[in-house]
């Protein structure tokens, strides 16, 4: 994947998600609790584009942050 757009959507995902007030150990928890083994380091990972994200992960984030698809992969 193109290293440009995931840093791009790494930075929608870090936006939305302090825009709830969300720190990288909640969302890393919700994850978990989903059945998504991933930790707070990874998450901070992808929002700098320095970890890939898998389809699933989106997923989870749409659900996790109660945005739209567009909200996180827009370019």
């Amino acid at each position: 994947m193109n290293s440009k757009i995931e840093k791009k959507i790494g930075t929608n995902i870090r936006t939305l998600r302090e825009k709830l007030g969300y720190t990288q150990d909640y969302i890393a928890t919700q994850f978990q609790l989903h059945g998504c083994d991933i930790t707070r380091s990874a998450i901070a990972k992808i929002e700098v584009g320095q970890r890939h994200i898998y389809p699933d992960e989106i997923i989870l984030f749409k659900k996790i942050l109660d945005v739209s698809f567009d909200d996180i992969l827009k370019l």
